[in-house]
């Protein structure tokens, strides 16, 4: 008979930590189920998939370095009817990101962006793809001091390392030209290899403000919609939704105008 620390120390250079740590518990369960050897067997390993699909979660979670909890059954779809529940179900399932495609999410301030690229970021992690996020600003920044540090390869490999690349904001801040070429060389680096979902106020039309380079723009989006998505969403900010049922803010018509006002 195998003595019980024997087992301990079996299950654990297996890995096999959820069933070393919950034995008892788990072999009590199946025999009341009264279980087969068979089905006790594969009632153990569903236990310890399910321990490492969730550690696996919890790690890519922290790794993707979201600003906050988002989740796809939080996005109120009622209060954005522009945005398609049936297509967004769809992109959840992240076939896209298993082919390297890219998504861009494009609207005003508020409308919900954001939130549903930290959920759908959230569904490729369970998916088993991991995933960065960072906002336009930041990656920029920090590229440019890579660059100037000498070391841009490295920082470069860092950026293109996640199958999912998740740039939120992308247009709120003008970049330098250099800066568009850096980003330039980070979205040829990933090109085909790695997916890209872009937040944005901008259309991709106005990108060559943004990028401050008309010509590294068209550069930029000649590889980003080659294979992508774009969704553009409609609507009035959340945010200011909330302080008009306040009283804090009041509704006033606005005449037409066919320039752009930046958010």
């Amino acid at each position: 008979m195998i003595a019980h620390e024997h087992l301990m120390t079996m299950l654990t250079r297996l890995h096999l930590t959820a069933i070393r740590d919950q034995l008892d518990s788990l072999l009590d369960e199946a025999a009341r189920q009264e279980l087969t050897l068979r089905e006790t067997l594969a009632f153990l390993c569903q236990r310890e998939i399910a321990r490492k699909d969730e550690r696996r979660i919890q790690m890519g979670t922290r790794i993707a370095h979201f600003p906050c909890i988002a989740t796809l059954a939080g996005f109120d779809y009622a209060a954005q009817p522009s945005v398609d529940e049936r297509q967004i179900r769809e992109l959840a399932a992240c076939r896209w990101v298993a082919h390297g495609e890219n998504l861009l999410l494009l609207g005003p301030p508020g409308v919900g962006k954001t939130h549903l690229a930290i959920a759908l970021g959230r569904e490729a992690i369970l998916s088993g793809y991991s995933v960065l996020f960072v906002t336009a600003p930041a990656l920029v920044a920090s590229l440019a001091q890579a660059h100037a540090a000498g070391r841009l390869d490295e920082k470069l490999a860092h950026y293109a390392k996640p199958k999912l690349l998740i740039i939120d904001e992308l247009g709120y801040l003008p970049f330098e030209p250099k800066a568009a070429h850096l980003f330039f060389q980070l979205v040829s680096r990933r090109y085909e290899r790695g997916s890209f979902l872009i937040t944005s106020n901008r259309t991709v039309s106005e990108w060559g403000v943004v990028f401050g380079d008309a010509i590294a723009a068209t550069a930029i989006l000649d590889r980003m919609l080659h294979h992508s998505h774009v969704i553009t969403i409609r609507g009035d900010s959340y945010r200011l939704k909330d302080k008009r049922r306040a009283g804090a803010v009041f509704h006033q018509p606005v005449a037409p105008s066919t320039s752009h006002q930046p958010a």
